[in-house]
């Protein structure tokens, strides 16, 4: 069973008076076992058989020097828990969820459990029968350019949407303000007024027959009303009882059919993690409605999975055992010999190389892992790249990252570049490059650069993962062609 538990007055602060344990201390799992690596960055093969808390604690407090990280591998009494924020239970037996969820809600502190095994996650949330968010909205507020407004009542306002927007902009009920607006200058300075939505760029505001008629320009914005938002929850214990015949079994028949009922760890390297306790100790932004359950059961129908047999999934004393578990060695093997290039060394460019790291993709004969980014480390990429230290500032990305994926799983053939993907590097990364690639990641920041990077795969029918972020929001595009486009 592992734990993880924030100390500190909201907000947990990177000084004294703020600390992070990480607990170890079921005796089933007191030792790292080879299979843990896959699913577990901070551990290397120097790690196994010693304690879990212990072996990462070094790791996680090289993330950020000015938090103080601890282990802990006693015994989670009450007298110990009573001093934290905020505690995260992992792999633990349900009477244990039950038991530290019962004292943590009666005592005010958040409460958090997550587990995964092979292809399914669940995650639990407490955070207190009267939690106030403070900030519940998620994202910036929009803003776009007016176009036309007509006199009448109601006015109609036409605004242009930007080039990547998808959908509506607004919805009914946002509050929305008037800035350079030309001729009709009495909606300028307003108060905010609601409005409704009438398609993916029109919306109906007040009276404004009033009005001197609209000539040219103006800004229409959203604002956010700032009210904090009441959730109520409930302890573990209670949730239960109410989910039971809805959630649970829908876990507890899979794992039967895996025969990993009562199996602690996550055999497949499945994680569910999230951002989970900052909005605990921040307020910001909404909290799960307590229970998430998430699956990839549809990974089961890749071709060949209907004719493993017993032996094809039995452990190796492989650390990818979790994975031969699900998809067989045979498959493993096929990851070991992929040859792939990631474009951009990033945050998203951090998690994907981790991720391939941990799979053991180009870990084998023949496998090849290329990265290339222009970019070097600067301080303000350190909160959110987890491949980077204090210490890379200034140096190459993909040179940092790609010696990072060596400590990670010293068999991954990396390969670091600092080269555009671009026009002027066709010469480079041309005809012969791409036809030999098995897939290609992207993680750029420009749409033309990720367009530019479509279009050469969708040209070498080259297998594409693009994925972008803009604030809290992310997408995700998977194209293989030419099946998908």
């Amino acid at each position: 069973m592992g734990m993880v538990l924030s100390r500190g007055p909201p907000p947990v602060r990177t000084g004294p008076r703020g600390a992070l344990c990480c607990g170890e201390q079921h005796p089933q799992t007191r030792g790292v076992p080879r299979h843990v690596l896959t699913p577990q960055f901070l551990l290397g093969e120097s790690d196994v058989g010693r304690n879990r808390a212990e072996a990462s604690q070094r790791a996680l407090a090289e993330l950020n020097p000015g938090v103080v990280v601890t282990a802990h591998t006693g015994e989670l009494s009450e007298a110990f828990l009573a001093s934290f924020q905020v505690v995260v239970l992992t792999e633990a037996p349900l009477e244990e969820q039950l038991r530290v969820g019962d004292f943590c809600h009666a005592q005010g502190i958040c409460f958090i459990v997550a587990d995964a095994k092979g292809l399914a996650g669940q995650l639990f949330c407490d955070f207190g029968e009267r939690f106030v968010v403070d900030d519940p909205a998620e994202g910036d507020p929009v803003c776009a350019a007016v176009q036309h407004i007509s006199q009448g009542n109601p006015g109609v306002v036409t605004y242009t949407r930007t080039e990547d927007s998808r959908g509506h902009l607004f919805c009914n009920g946002d509050l929305v303000t008037f800035s350079g607006v030309e001729g009709m200058a009495e909606l300028n300075g307003q108060e905010p007024v609601p409005v409704r939505v009438l398609d993916a760029s029109r919306l109906e505001i007040g009276d404004t027959s009033s009005f001197s008629p609209y000539l040219r320009g103006g800004l229409v914005s959203q604002v956010r009303p700032g009210v904090p938002l009441v959730m109520l929850c409930t302890a573990v214990q209670r949730r239960l009882v109410t989910t039971r015949g809805h959630l649970l079994p829908a876990w507890g028949c899979w794992a039967r059919q895996q025969g990993w009922v009562g199996v602690q760890g996550d055999p497949a390297g499945c994680r569910t993690d999230g951002p989970r306790s900052p909005q605990a100790i921040t307020r910001k932004f909404l909290p799960l409605d307590q229970w998430l359950y998430f699956d990839a059961l549809e990974c089961l129908a890749v071709e060949g999975a209907s004719r493993l047999t017993e032996e094809d999934c039995a452990p190796r004393g492989s650390r990818y055992d979790g994975q031969i578990a699900v998809f067989g060695a045979a498959f493993q093997e096929q990851l070991g010999c992929q040859k792939y290039l990631v474009v951009g060394a990033g945050a998203i460019g951090c998690e994907l190389l981790k991720n391939f790291a941990m799979m053991g993709l180009a870990a084998g004969p023949g496998g090849d892992l290329t990265v290339t980014d222009m970019d070097t480390v600067a301080l303000s990429n350190l909160h959110r790249q987890l491949l980077y230290r204090s210490a890379d500032i200034s140096k190459p990305k993909s040179m940092v990252a790609a010696a990072a994926v060596r400590r990670m799983n010293p068999d991954v053939r990396v390969t670091a570049h600092q080269n555009e993907v671009g026009p002027a590097t066709e010469l480079l990364y041309g005809d012969n490059f791409f036809q030999c690639l098995d897939g290609v990641a992207s993680a750029l920041d420009t749409l033309e650069a990720r367009a530019y990077l479509e279009s050469r795969c969708h040209r070498y029918l080259t297998p594409l993962l693009d994925s972008g972020t803009e604030g809290p929001r992310g997408n995700l595009l998977a194209m293989v062609p030419p099946v998908t486009k």
